[in-house]
């Protein structure tokens, strides 16, 4: 199947963000846990499902209310990994060094078009990976720059499409980038929710786990267009 792709920039069709925005404040929902960092998950949210039903909620209209633009794919997070924590465990909550400012967080809303999730992104998992923010968010736009992703409309158009059919639609679009380094969510209904990139500590794709991995190849998907 081929599957024509476009620049990860086009996924925020016409971004336009507010002139001035605030850093809101974060509380942590679990406890700090520092361990070894040994590779990482660029997490990609699909925000045409993320948005079904809350266009209107205050938190995310930024994202969902079409007053700041169209979005498909956005970055969900940029998360560190460790294969010395138990299962469901990760490096979290580290205490931070840098503060997050308005500029920064506001320079990331094209990518990241909450500045909820940027700031929980930073506090959560960046604070784990670099000692400044604006690191972590730098490192982050390069991976999300060097995407590109396919024609999201006209595959979520083909019949009986698969979890495995995404995976390869978006490995084909990107040289050096494997189904198996390929994550993809899909909700109880078979709808797309996230796409997963999985890295090794070098920041070169990797084989995804199980756990990052998700849904077979074989299962069944359907893509919500936003209409």
């Amino acid at each position: 199947m081929a599957v024509s792709g476009q620049p990860a920039l086009a996924q925020a069709y016409q971004c336009r963000m507010p002139a001035k925005v605030s850093v809101p404040v974060i509380v942590p929902d679990g406890p700090v846990q520092r361990l070894p960092v040994t590779g990482y998950t660029l997490a990609l949210s699909w925000s045409p499902e993320f948005c079904k039903n809350r266009e209107l909620r205050g938190g995310n209209r930024t994202q969902c209310s079409g007053s700041n633009g169209q979005f498909g794919f956005v970055v969900h997070g940029l998360w560190p990994e460790s294969r010395r924590g138990s299962s469901g465990s990760w490096p979290q909550w580290c205490p931070a060094a840098g503060a997050l400012t308005p500029n920064e967080t506001r320079r990331n809303l094209c990518m990241m078009p909450s500045p909820a999730l940027v700031a929980r992104q930073w506090a959560k998992h960046g604070s784990c990976m670099t000692r400044r923010p604006k690191t972590y968010f730098k490192v982050t736009r390069i991976l999300w720059d060097s995407l590109v992703f396919p024609d999201m409309d006209r595959l979520s158009r083909e019949p009986g499409l698969t979890a495995g059919e995404i995976r390869t639609a978006i490995a084909s679009a990107n040289s050096g980038i494997e189904p198996e380094n390929i994550g993809i969510d899909l909700d109880r209904g078979g709808w797309l929710e996230e796409a997963r990139i999985c890295y090794g500590k070098r920041f070169r794709p990797a084989p995804c786990d199980r756990m990052r991995f998700g849904a077979g190849d074989r299962s069944p998907a359907k893509i919500w267009r936003g209409l």
